[in-house]
């Protein structure tokens, strides 16, 4: 037994009471219970405490919440908190206070749900910075562990710039703001891209307080567009559009740049107010037609590559940053309307000759026809008046028909020069677009470029023939063709056709003739040089029938004038024996009056 050596004896201790059996010092039992009592951690199931963390490892964090009263609750259910340490303050829920093992139960998670909602109102209140778990990945974001609530953390508020991984975030603990809360719904919106818009708008003026037109930075490509990228200078975006990227034509920015490429660039432009900065690239490079061969001149042939088209024509690479128009006009000696894709597309190497050049408007103007003889320039010789060539319909008009001999030399056909005998109203009743035609030089009109042609030419003149036969009088058989205000067209014998009033076409039995009907019409003027034929059906039976009646009174007149023959010789000899009686009687009378003498 250990030997107590010089113990000294409490001072205030009251033998006499302990011999007694009172224990009491200084204090009341009753004091001294209550004192005990407030010592024991009275705790109730199902309530939420804060306990102390005074142990943990990988699967088990154990939870101290007084009086020797530990419990154990899974790692799983920390993982929002990866910072949790032996001695953090957290908050439990007290499931059971003892199991069949004696064991405490508690739950972290459900502490969380139980004061979760108010926590989280909270927060939003307060524009409070909290922590929440990643959980997985779904449809426009994340899902978020956020005090034990499914909240939704939207893609576009990840971070300031695009993310193109969403899942390298699953499973990460990051800090957020609660920015939207829908009490019916119980649904949460966080953000963590709002904590880190307050610090980078302040660097966004610090930035753009130091900036300078002409000023070269270098900066990070953070997206790619189809009309231009976004540049990251550190902390602000500036974007270079497509057309400040190469002196060249750029049809996707990928083909010069990358994500993620450092990459320097040149301030262009950019607004105080609406923080916007313009970038280029190319400015960087000097400009291509800076270095364009200095010998190059007009009427030179150059090769290049067609990077645009249009309708009025095709811009031509000839180096990078130099281009070329060559309009349609330039494309083909042929006049009729065409436009620039028949000739050419993006992507083909073509051959062309400059025709304008500006190198201080850096503009150049080129042509291909001229690579081709102007067919014009020896046109008398190969198309002299009167030579017959084959051409192709290209158009009409309502006064004839345009035509191509070849390509540059275009004709038109009057509509009066198709036939000499068909009364056309439009060309397209004697052919068609596309078509082939037989042609006669009539006249060349060089300056105009333009060639007057016929087709009837190629045939000898009919009229020449018709004028013998159908001559003024002469009765012919015809169908009405066509029924019109003025009269009616009368298909005649060779194809010619003559017109008929209609007071000549009313019939015998006073009726009129109707379309399609053939009848016999008689020519009542003719004319070679308007080739015009006018007819009549009525003027047949009415000449008949002043025939008929002149012949009549011929008659009549002719048997008067018998009757009065007969006569002639009885009043002849009345007046030839007055008339010698009356001589007698006066020769008597002239004897008497000489005998009286």
């Amino acid at each position: 037994m250990a030997e107590l050596k010089n113990v000294a004896p409490l001072a205030d201790f009251d033998w006499n009471a302990y011999e007694s059996g009172d224990t009491q010092v200084n204090e009341s039992r009753e004091a001294q219970e209550k004192a005990y009592e407030g010592s024991l951690n009275k705790v109730n199931d199902h309530e939420v405490v804060d306990g102390t963390v005074i142990a943990m490892n990988k699967r088990e964090v154990v939870v101290n919440i007084g009086f020797k009263s530990d419990g154990i609750i899974p790692m799983s259910e920390f993982r929002y908190n990866p910072d949790l340490k032996v001695g953090d303050k957290v908050e439990v829920y007290i499931e059971n206070q003892e199991d069949k093992k004696g064991q405490l139960i508690l739950s972290h998670k459900k502490a969380r749900a139980t004061r979760s909602w108010d926590r989280v109102n909270e927060a939003l209140e307060n524009e409070e910075i909290i922590k929440g778990y990643i959980k997985c990945r779904t449809k426009g974001g994340m899902i978020v562990d956020v005090f034990g609530i499914e909240a939704f953390l939207p893609g576009s508020q990840i971070d300031v710039k695009p993310i193109r991984d969403y899942d390298v975030f699953v499973g990460k603990t990051m800090e957020f703001k609660v920015v939207k809360i829908n009490q019916e719904f119980k649904n949460v919106v966080v953000s963590h891209k709002a904590l880190i818009e307050a610090e980078l708008e302040q660097q966004k003026k610090e930035i753009i307080s130091k900036l300078e037109k002409g000023q070269v930075l270098e900066g990070t490509v953070k997206n790619i567009t189809s009309y231009g990228v976004f540049i990251d200078l550190g902390g602000v975006d500036g974007l270079i559009h497509i057309t400040d990227l190469s002196w060249g034509r750029v049809s996707d920015p990928k083909e010069v740049v990358q994500l993620d490429q450092k990459i320097n660039v040149v301030i262009l432009d950019f607004d105080d107010e609406k923080k916007r900065i313009a970038l280029g690239l190319k400015q960087l490079t000097p400009h291509p037609w800076d270095a364009l061969d200095p010998n190059l001149k007009v009427g030179d042939k150059v090769k290049g590559k067609v990077v645009v088209m249009a309708d009025y024509g095709a811009f031509i690479e000839i180096a990078p940053g130099v281009e070329g128009l060559i309009h349609v006009s330039e494309m083909s000696w042929s006049q009729h309307l065409r436009s620039a894709q028949d000739f050419m597309k993006v992507g083909d190497e073509v051959e062309a000759v400059i025709l304008t050049l500006d190198r201080e408007e850096r503009k150049m103007s080129l042509g291909i026809k001229q690579l081709k003889a102007d067919p014009w320039e020896n046109i008398e010789e190969k198309y002299p008046v009167g030579s017959k060539h084959t051409a192709k319909v290209r158009n009409f008009t309502n006064f004839g028909v345009f035509v191509e001999i070849e390509e540059g030399v275009d004709g038109l056909i009057h509509i009066s020069d198709l036939s000499w005998t068909k009364k056309i109203k439009h060309p397209s009743e004697f052919t068609q677009i596309g078509a082939e035609i037989e042609v006669q030089v009539l006249e060349i009109d060089k300056e105009n470029r333009r060639l007057s042609l016929g087709h009837k030419q190629l045939e000898e003149n009919p009229w020449d023939v018709f004028e013998t036969v159908f001559t003024v009088n002469s009765i012919h058989e015809g169908t009405i063709v066509e029924m019109l205000d003025k009269g009616a067209v009368i298909q005649l014998e060779y194809g010619v056709e003559g017109f008929a009033t209609p007071k000549h076409l009313v019939k015998e039995d006073g009726s009129q003739a109707q379309l399609n009907e053939k009848l016999q019409f008689k020519v009542i003027e003719f004319n070679k040089e308007s080739k015009r034929i006018i007819l009549s059906h009525s003027r047949i039976y009415e000449d008949a029938q002043r025939a008929e009646a002149k012949e009549a009174k011929k008659n009549t007149s002719n048997a008067k004038k018998g009757a009065k023959k007969e006569e002639a010789p009885v009043i002849q000899n009345q007046a030839a024996a007055t008339t010698l009686g009356d001589i007698d009687a006066l020769a008597a009378l002239k004897a008497q009056m000489e005998k009286g003498e």
